[in-house]
């Protein structure tokens, strides 16, 4: 289990900060969960051991990957999906890893709006799961009014034939967003220029210097 968080920290600090909270936030939805003492004293271990940076902003603290260990996990990651994933399983794997940079409550309608924008069709939930959204949170979200709606199945034949590098079950529901809004698109943005960083190589012409996204 320790192996496991510490893999999972890493991961989630990959190219941003986040304090205790949004740590602990993050965790829960990936399915570990830890007492908030466990994890502040493991937190404050991997500092003592300079893997993370520990910075004050009362009245939380904030945890982020020295810059090197980012470039290098980075460098790493890419290269492991590049050896054992299916070319179709790496883009949702990066989709994934992508949204987990986005608020919680955000991934859902992100993720829908990314899906059908880049495949030019509606969302099904199996890509969903690819994407790290669990069939409870998807559930609780749909329990009360969003932006995504379910699309009736009589469109969705086509879809579904056309669908041949992963599996989409027969009655599988798909989603689609029916109000766009200026905050969806802007995460959505996000989302694809990850995308398009995992891709293709820019090694020379991204700055070294990145900005980071500060999550409560």
């Amino acid at each position: 289990m320790e192996e496991n968080l510490n893999s999972k920290l890493l991961e989630l600090l990959e190219g941003r900060q986040l304090s205790i909270s949004g740590l602990s936030r993050e965790l829960k939805a990936r399915g570990i969960e830890e007492h908030r003492l466990v994890l502040t004293g493991y937190l404050r271990a991997l500092r003592d051991l300079n893997i993370l940076e520990e910075t004050e902003v009362p009245p939380s603290k904030i945890y982020a990957l020295p810059e090197k260990t980012t470039e290098s996990l980075s460098g790493k990651v890419r290269e492991s999906r590049s050896q054992e994933l299916p070319d179709s399983k790496e883009i949702y794997s990066i989709l994934r890893d992508q949204l987990l940079k986005i608020n919680l409550d955000s991934r859902i309608p992100v993720g829908v709006y990314v899906i059908s924008k880049l495949f030019e069709r509606p969302c099904f939930r199996r890509e969903l799961k690819l994407i790290g959204i669990t069939q409870k949170h998807l559930e609780q979200y749909l329990e009360k009014p969003g932006l995504v709606c379910e699309v009736q199945d009589a469109y969705l034949k086509k879809a579904r034939a056309d669908i041949t590098k992963i599996e989409i079950p027969p009655d599988d529901p798909a989603y689609e967003i029916h109000e766009n809004r200026e905050e969806i698109t802007r995460f959505a943005n996000e989302v694809f220029a990850g995308l398009i960083r995992n891709r293709i190589d820019l090694e020379g012409l991204v700055a070294k210097s990145k900005q980071t996204t500060l999550l409560p």
